[in-house]
């Protein structure tokens, strides 16, 4: 039955279009259940109505036509009750409805089961038997194990609109994703195409049939001369069954074969790559299916094949633009930094990947630009996007593509609201953070760039709270070696001088790979990952402590913040690799001075180790992104679960205050730089806790900055008081809307849902 159920998603997900997966779905499964009838019903939120949408065994003009109400008919109270429903004579229950169209009258047995994704009722899947049947144990394990697997399959359909059958001219499609850069755009979908990735080609309409044959039959003879190559540089060195491959590769291009079927699909109008990809995804997917063990291993060979002639066609024609357009939202199954360079200054309006987290590198440098940016679309269409109108919500990771006009005219108000906004608050940016009762708040910048694009803030700030030293790591082909690494940090501590800057120490693993020190695991955030892998090649961390002490000479404002400590014993080890390194540059010739060192509390577990902390370190920096998905147990890269993770929970917030009073009784400083801190909202309980300063990405300054101004430190003692008392995340948040509404303070704020 196991093979059964993966044959049938493979169909389905292998179906060139909606309309011919869900009639492979029910042909399908009623073969494999060998029942009379198979139907699938859609469920249409909006009008919490069911309709049926496919069906083998009923009568087909009723598809489209049988519309049922929530809770109406067995069908919907199946939907209504979210769960199956298994009926012998299903006619003598006294919620059965008949519909005349249908010709379920002669059909006395039933099985219902719901289709529900991500807690989203989307339909409901029926088979129905003549006789009286009562669908076994089994049965119904298997329609329970197909409905969800099918979700997926469904919500994607649903997100892209095709259940909805859109109109010619197009119609809106929703998409979510986790937020890694807030703000809005509106512009025009660039799709990014990766090098020879066979799933990621747009559908394009060839200007010049010929033209394509041409650069197709050419990417083609350069396959085989590669390929050529390749074999004899190997004859000498693998066995002839194993050279013999390489005839299949020749003989499998030769122009009876692949080559002939994209030529064809050229002229029904798919340009080169576009036609190259359909044939071979073509060809795989049936490869895959068959029953025979080598005609499956072929599949392989198929799509390597695919790849190699796509790379000769994209070399052609590079899958990046020629020009940009003013309103160029980048979109792609991963962008890399490298990527965002190649868009002209002021032309990039927004991010969209299929790939990435809010931790990444390119969300880094997003937030770090205020570019919105949301990540992990997991259901984007990709070829479906290219130049499409589309509005980007960074706040809440939403992707609207061909808006309608009224979502349209309410973002563009949105935007129009947020430019004056900036205009508003500018002026005062290079005022004190200083509460309307006379407490000073100090604001810290996070960077990791290039200095020159933050020097510019040095009169607005009282540091920077953290500096990412990965950044120049991940961009490296290499690690950096200890002179590379003191020029770095040499421009960092002089741009920012006399202000201090702390600087993270090395800090990769979970998101943060390394291209040339890949770290691969099956549960990447609770693994190898901040101390835990310098601590264990000493030999990057002694380079990095070195090189940051060298920066430092003569300027003395370095801070060095350990990340991902999980107990005492790392600070202790880290501490004695610091000290190594003071020794040995003073006996090289030069002294330098101890920094202050800081421990970052992300791990639960320093939540309880703060006095053993203290003792060692000098202040702390709690990184509350990590700390509120690891004290949440939820990965907020995840689109499945992302909605869980809440800077808000009062959980977190408790956690935070007892932190702060934890830290002033131990007489250590304590700040905090994450996503709380560059909210309004958030960053006025956190001065009511009583953290000493807030670290934050520059585009969030200015609007901090304003709630401080407008707000006197006995206020914000009394709405943290008023917030410790609610129990759930929304009533915080509803709290704080109407709280900063009070104080004429909710512009400040992000849209709300």
């Amino acid at each position: 039955m196991l093979e059964v159920l993966r044959r049938i998603i493979q169909e389905v997900n292998g179906a060139r279009s909606l309309d011919a997966a869900l009639a492979t779905m029910v042909r399908r499964i009623r073969k494999a259940m060998r029942t009379d009838v198979c139907s699938f019903y859609l469920y249409d939120e909006a009008l919490e109505t069911l309709v049926l949408m496919e069906t083998i065994g009923l009568r087909t003009h009723a598809v489209g036509r049988v519309m049922l109400p929530l809770g109406e008919g067995l069908v919907g109270l199946v939907a209504k009750r979210r769960e199956p429903l298994n009926l012998e004579d299903a006619q003598a229950h006294p919620r059965f409805r008949y519909f005349e169209s249908t010709g379920e009258e002669r059909y006395s047995s039933f099985l219902g089961i719901p289709i529900i994704y991500q807690r989203r009722m989307l339909g409901v899947l029926v088979v129905q038997q003549a006789d009286n049947r009562r669908y076994t144990d089994e049965d119904e394990a298997f329609l329970v194990t197909m409905a969800a697997q099918l979700s997926g399959v469904l919500a994607h359909a649903l997100a892209t609109g095709d259940l909805t059958r859109p109109a010619p001219d197009g119609r809106q499609m929703t998409f979510r994703g986790v937020p890694a850069s807030p703000g809005i755009a509106m512009g025009e979908a660039v799709v990014i195409t990766p090098p020879a990735d066979l799933n990621s080609v747009p559908d394009l309409i060839p200007r010049d049939e010929a033209f394509e044959v041409a650069r197709l039959k050419e990417a083609i003879d350069k396959t085989r001369e590669e390929i050529g190559a390749a074999g004899r540089r190997l004859a000498k060195r693998i066995s002839a069954q194993e050279l013999a491959l390489f005839d299949v590769y020749q003989q499998m291009l030769g122009e009876s074969a692949l080559s002939r079927e994209v030529e064809k699909r050229i002229r029904e109008g798919q340009w080169a790559p576009g036609a190259l990809a359909d044939v071979v995804r073509r060809h795989v997917q049936y490869l895959e299916r068959v029953d025979d063990d080598y005609l499956r291993e072929r599949a392989a060979d198929v799509r390597d094949l695919g790849r190699r002639v796509l790379a000769h066609l994209q070399r052609d024609a590079s899958a990046t633009p020629d020009a940009y357009p003013d309103n160029t939202v980048l979109v792609g199954d991963e962008i890399s930094v490298a990527l965002l360079g190649e868009v002209p200054r002021g032309k990039l309006k927004g991010l969209i990947s299929v790939r990435g987290s809010s931790t990444s590198h390119v969300a880094i440098v997003a937030r770090a630009m205020g570019i919105p940016t949301v990540l992990g679309m997991m259901d984007l269409p990709l070829p479906r996007l290219s130049g499409a109108p589309v509005v980007v919500d960074g706040h809440r990771g939403r992707l609207f593509v061909r808006p309608s006009a009224e979502l349209d005219k309410y973002y563009a108000t949105l935007v129009e609201e947020e430019r004056e906004l900036s205009e508003l608050l500018e002026h005062e940016q290079d005022l004190p953070s200083v509460t309307t009762d006379g407490h000073e708040m100090p604001l810290m910048v996070n960077t990791g760039l290039a200095v020159d694009a933050v020097t510019l803030l040095k009169s607005r700030i009282s540091g920077v709270g953290l500096y990412r030293t990965e950044v120049p790591f991940m961009i490296a082909q290499r690690f950096p070696g200890e002179q590379e690494q003191t020029r770095l940090y040499r421009e960092q501590l002089e741009g920012f001088a006399p202000l201090p800057v702390v600087m993270r120490t090395l800090d990769i693993g979970g998101d943060k790979d390394l291209p040339y020190f890949p770290i691969d695991e099956a549960n990447p955030f609770l693994g190898w990952r901040g101390m835990r892998v310098t601590l264990d090649h000493p030999e990057v961390l002694i380079v990095q402590l070195r090189a940051m002490l060298k920066a430092s000479r003569g300027l003395d404002n370095l801070h060095v913040l350990l990340p991902m400590i999980t107990n005492v014993a790392e600070v202790d080890e880290a501490l004695g690799l610091l000290e190594r390194a003071i020794v040995e540059l003073g006996e090289e010739g030069g002294t330098v001075a101890r920094p202050r060192v800081g421990a970052m509390i992300e791990v639960p577990a320093t939540l309880y180790q703060l006095d053993a902390l203290a003792k060692r370190v000098d202040f702390f920096s709690v990184g509350s992104n990590d700390l509120t998905q690891y004290l949440l147990a939820v990965d907020r890269n995840n689109p499945r679960v992302s909605d869980l993770y809440d800077p808000l929970h009062p959980a977190l917030l408790t956690a935070l205050d007892k932190l702060s009073r934890d830290a002033r009784r131990l007489e250590r400083p304590i700040s905090l730089c994450g996503e709380l801190a560059g909210d309004p909202a958030g960053a006025l309980l956190l001065m009511g806790m009583g953290f000493a300063g807030l670290s934050m990405n520059a585009p969030s300054l200015p609007k901090v900055r304003a709630a401080i101004r407008r707000v006197a430190l006995g206020d914000a003692r009394t709405l943290l008081a008023e917030v410790m008392e609610q129990d759930t995340p929304e009533e915080v948040r509803r709290h704080l809307q109407s709280r900063m509404a009070d104080w004429q303070l909710a512009h400040l704020l992000p849209p709300e849902n």
